[in-house]
């Protein structure tokens, strides 16, 4: 019997799984199916990262306003820094609010790979679950130092109107870009340990580069604003500042953050989709 014949008698029932090429590795298709396991990983990064510690999320409130208290000091005591009219608590917090939970968020997710090998080499679930379960897990971080940002408005009898509704698209903004540079950056160590080593400098000069603790000396439209611009924490916080305080609006710069956020998330699936597949024997 030739060789055609015994094709054609194979069973209808038979699949033949082939690799993905492209962007149909990262299964996106599957992450709803997986949300059972998404939330777990959440709800576990939460309980771990406060577990045997004896003050708990306090933890959480410690960091911006030890930030807070130095940067006050710092720029309006040795450096007599004007803050426009606002008190400076409030102006440095405005930007903390942003600060804290990108930076952490970016960390974290740079290293969720590597301290979920179980998963990945013990399960079939999308590996982009992990990046962004981790960052999901910063944003209990984030409402605690919003709700911390609301005490220290209401102290100073400067609460914010309804214009601080916008934190929530501005905040959708910054889930793009820190889930864009958690896929880069998660990718890239599991290949290049250094990634890791070299981070915390990183993220250290890109605070020093934002206005984070201090504001933009030439807001509107110049060549110095557009060189600024490259950095899109830029018109991230000053978006989070004109919600938040009241502070000039980000004339375009809100914008090329957007695009730069969504590039980078582009750029960091790409990356991610490369590594996918062999991220399991490489971990």
């Amino acid at each position: 019997m030739s060789a055609a014949a015994d094709v054609d008698r194979r069973p209808s029932n038979v699949v033949i799984i082939r690799p993905a090429q492209g962007i149909r590795r990262l299964r996106l298709g599957e992450l709803w199916p997986n949300r059972e396991l998404f939330a777990f990983l959440v709800w576990r990064d939460l309980k771990v990262r406060y577990a045997q510690t004896a003050l708990g999320a306090t933890w959480t409130v410690f960091q911006p306003l030890a930030l807070m208290g130095v940067y006050t000091y710092a720029f309006t005591q040795l450096a007599r820094f004007s803050s426009a009219g606002v008190p400076y608590p409030l102006f440095a917090l405005s930007g903390l609010v942003l600060w804290i939970f990108i930076s952490r968020a970016v960390v974290q997710g740079s290293l969720s790979l590597l301290t979920e090998i179980p998963i990945v080499k013990k399960t079939s679930a999308p590996r982009l679950l992990i990046p962004l379960a981790s960052i999901t897990a910063m944003l209990v971080d984030f409402a605690i130092s919003v709700a911390l940002f609301f005490i220290f408005a209401g102290i100073y009898g400067r609460a914010p109107g309804a214009r601080a509704l916008a934190i929530f698209p501005i905040l959708l903004v910054m889930l793009t870009l820190t889930y864009g540079l958690a896929l880069l950056l998660s990718a890239l160590n599991v290949r290049y340990r250094d990634v890791a080593q070299i981070l915390p400098f990183v993220i250290q000069l890109w605070f020093f580069l934002s206005p984070v603790a201090y504001s933009l000396r030439t807001p509107g439209l110049s060549l110095l604003t557009l060189v600024q611009a490259i950095n899109p924490l830029v018109g991230l916080t000053e978006a989070v500042r004109w919600a938040l305080i009241g502070a000039p609006a980000p004339h375009g710069l809100l914008a090329i953050a957007v695009v730069e956020s969504l590039a980078l998330l582009a750029l960091g699936l790409f990356q991610f989709s490369r590594v996918e597949r062999t991220i399991a024997d490489e971990v």
